[in-house]
């Protein structure tokens, strides 16, 4: 008999299936539900710092700062109380571990979240530091930097696991994991998905772009996990973006992680997917003889035979060479 319990971020799971922060775990009922449907965990919607901060730039008088200054601790109040009732209902009605999040930027007011949803019972927390880099001042590795500070903060105010969820335009994410487990970092996710802004030429508006991933999207993070698994095996790994079916967190597995986020897959198919994705799962590990998660995690990374060499592999054009229409 095959088991699918896997570990992420010290956190046992009955399976790797972690559902992601968005609007499908945005209630305890549907929570609820995908804990029936046979999820391994699930990470709830997010504190959205960014949308905090465009309700208090709408509200605030620039002409009264003592009522800007509670206009902001009222939003930022209202946001973690809602949060925190999310997580005490989510914890009463479910029978796996619930994941905290927050999408921030800041590395002050932000930090004592944590403390916050400890208390109210939370089993770890997801930080998601999401910008976009555009100043003519920029220091090189500041961004990067916030990622250290803000777990610095966090660390001191909080027992619980702490998961980093980073971007895939990171120049070094292997440099930058390193620091982050130095720093008490129980996982990292690999990749969040940011914002993607689009024109619709016909009426000259801007509009969002493709909110879904597509099965391609997980290439990015196999190459990733494969060589961070490797370089820095001593933190647990999950891959984000392009899971679809249980083939390809399997491939994940393969490349060294622990478990994996969906999302896309379970909003065109509903939560009967995850039930689905671990029959592939099981199936795959049955045909060659698998028993657990462990017996084939990692066993395509980059320590594997010429590993190191195809996952750092830039080279493209080669594949056309001999392509025929």
């Amino acid at each position: 008999m095959n088991s699918l319990e896997t570990t992420f971020a010290g956190i046992s799971l009955r399976n790797p299936i972690i559902v992601s922060s968005s609007g499908l775990t945005d209630t305890a009922a549907k929570c609820q539900a995908l804990d029936k449907a046979g999820a391994g965990a699930i990470v709830l919607k997010s504190i959205l710092e960014e949308q905090i901060m465009q309700q208090y730039d709408r509200y605030s008088d620039p002409t009264n700062p003592e009522g800007n200054d509670y206009l902001n601790t009222y939003l930022t109040a209202n946001s973690l109380n809602t949060h925190t009732m999310l997580i005490k209902e989510a914890k009463r009605l479910c029978s796996i571990p619930i994941i905290a999040s927050i999408n921030c930027s800041s590395t002050d007011e932000w930090t004592t979240f944590a403390q916050t949803v400890e208390e109210a019972g939370a089993d770890a927390i997801e930080i998601n530091i999401m910008e976009v880099q555009t100043s003519l001042d920029y220091s090189y590795g500041a961004y990067e930097q916030k990622h250290i500070d803000i777990l610095s903060r966090i660390r001191k105010h909080t027992r619980l696991p702490v998961i980093f969820k980073l971007e895939r335009q990171l120049t070094n994410p292997i440099a930058l994991i390193n620091q982050l487990y130095a720093g008490g970092a129980a996982g990292i996710v690999l990749f969040n998905r940011p914002y993607r802004p689009d024109i619709n030429i016909d009426n000259g508006n801007f509009t969002a772009g493709e909110m879904w991933t597509r099965p391609s999207d997980i290439c990015d993070a196999l190459r990733w996990t494969g060589i961070a698994s490797a370089r820095i095996p001593q933190i647990d790994y999950a891959i984000s973006g392009g899971v679809h079916d249980g083939w390809a967190a399997v491939k994940a597995i393969l490349t060294g992680a622990s478990a994996v986020e969906v999302c896309t897959t379970l909003f065109w198919n509903g939560p009967q997917r995850i039930e689905v994705m671990l029959q592939q799962m099981k199936q795959w590990m049955e045909e060659r003889g698998l028993h657990s998660i462990n017996q084939f995690r990692a066993r395509m990374n980059a320590y594997a035979a010429e590993g190191s060499r195809l996952f750092e592999r830039t080279q493209f054009m080669k594949y056309f060479s001999s392509y025929r229409r």
